[in-house]
């Protein structure tokens, strides 16, 4: 577990003609210079990432992965398409973008830049590289923001077509089970029986904001010297969806299991002694910030967000197979598919209704 993002030398299927990039970054950006040294942060499973350090100072590029990809995966045109417009027109925190390539003769791929911001990124929800007294506040910061950001009024901020307005869960079942079944390696029982019951136990409402898909402290920067959330990160999955799919997704380590290497879960944890809030208080300060009073359906969001997350997963796995996955560990991530698919299961049985 770090807080400072981890660096590596640029992983050998990720190489790219960096002269190539130097060039185009110099015509876009004039007062770039002549110098370029470009390292990759470790760490994520889709999107590559790198730091490029310049004579003007350091950036942040995201490109998508060389090689065959699922399709409408890694549209990294999307992602720069929101955190610009969030930056510019709201006070969601999110890097500054810069500039956007679609040509995929200059370094392979389209990519785009974005700043630089120096803070922590603490990727296990216990937040145990963070003293005790920081705990709560950063974990209240982030449900704050994931507040701020389902507040936003699509149509002000010109994302009014950034996805379709309604049947976000109906959509997202159906592509993942696409996604699914076309890096499927193994038989998985628990993601058969989800893709079953989630088409018949659709939410009972449906609501439209600008949903981050993999809103998690992973994806969350902090302030250097305060729990104080100053970037969200890693909008590939953004869209326009509904907003309880993300909050669910955020709830998820109160269902998975503490004491599994890699799943960063919480049950087990005990969260009063680490100073961290429970599955109730987030739900509660969440429908606070955005005005509501019960959220209905509840185990159908939590069993959707775990049947999509395995569903990301074992894409992750098939890449990793096949050589041209953006993590060294992605063998292993890929192997938790069935676990998250069996935890997915297990709350679509339960069958609760709403909370609060």
């Amino acid at each position: 577990m770090s807080i400072a993002p981890q660096l590596v030398d640029v992983l050998d299927a990720h190489r790219f003609d960096e002269k190539a990039l130097l060039t185009w970054l110099q015509g876009v950006l004039p007062e770039f210079g002549s110098n370029l040294s470009v390292q990759q942060f470790q760490g994520g499973q889709s999107n590559p990432t790198f730091l490029l350090e310049a004579d003007s100072g350091r950036y942040v590029l995201r490109k998508k992965p060389p090689g065959k990809v699922l399709p409408s995966a890694h549209m990294v045109e999307r992602e720069y398409r929101v955190i610009r417009a969030l930056a510019e027109h709201t006070e969601v925190p999110v890097p500054r973008a810069q500039a956007l390539c679609e040509d995929s003769s200059v370094i392979g791929t389209p990519f785009y830049l974005m700043e630089f911001m120096p803070g922590r990124i603490v990727s296990h929800p216990a937040l145990r590289a963070l003293g005790r007294q920081e705990r709560l506040p950063a974990h209240q910061a982030a449900i704050d923001a994931l507040a701020k950001l389902h507040s936003v009024d699509v149509n002000a901020v010109g994302l009014g077509d950034f996805g379709r307005p309604q049947g976000y869960v109906a959509r997202q079942v159906a592509r993942w089970t696409k996604q699914y079944l076309a890096s499927k390696t193994d038989e998985l029982p628990a993601m058969d029986r989800l893709m079953a019951w989630l088409p018949e136990n659709l939410p009972a409402t449906d609501e439209t904001a600008i949903a981050h898909g993999d809103y998690r402290f992973g994806n969350l920067m902090l302030a250097p010297d305060k729990p104080e959330v100053i970037g969200i990160l890693d909008w590939e999955l953004s869209t326009l969806g509904h907003p309880l799919a993300d909050l669910a997704y955020y709830c998820l380590p109160y269902h998975l299991p503490s004491d599994l290497d890699g799943m960063r879960g919480l049950k087990g944890d005990d969260l009063e002694a680490l100073g961290i809030p429970d599955e109730e208080e987030t739900i509660r300060r969440y429908c606070r910030q955005t005005g509501r009073a019960a959220i209905e359906d509840w185990h159908v969001y939590l069993a959707f967000s775990l049947f999509r997350l395995a569903a990301i997963v074992q894409g992750v796995y098939a890449r990793a197979l096949q050589g041209n996955a953006s993590n060294a560990d992605a063998l292993e991530v890929g192997k938790r598919a069935s676990l998250l698919a069996e935890a997915g299961w297990r709350i679509a049985q339960r069958g609760e209704g709403g909370v609060l």
